[in-house]
């Protein structure tokens, strides 16, 4: 990993999805434990990334692969995690 290319969450969601924000609110201590900044994007302000996520939301994407959608993965976040130090 080079420091061009820091590692941060994209989490697909809506603003008034509770599974979006439970997913949030559950991978913020991972991200803090981690240092990885997470970004939050609202499927609603864009057409094609609603068409693409519309019920499927939360998404939850680390280096461009989906990790997990409405519930967090834990597991599959910190192998994903790890994969990226070695």
């Amino acid at each position: 990993m080079t420091a061009d290319h820091a590692a941060h969450f994209l989490l697909y969601g809506r603003a008034w999805c509770h599974l979006c924000e439970d997913m949030r609110a559950e991978l913020e201590p991972i991200a803090q434990r981690f240092g990885v900044a997470i970004e939050w994007i609202d499927i609603d302000d864009d057409p094609l990334l609603e068409a693409r996520y519309n019920e499927r939301v939360p998404v939850l994407m680390l280096d461009g692969a989906e990790l997990c959608e409405h519930r967090l993965d834990a597991n599959a976040v910190l192998a994903a995690l790890a994969s990226r130090r070695s």
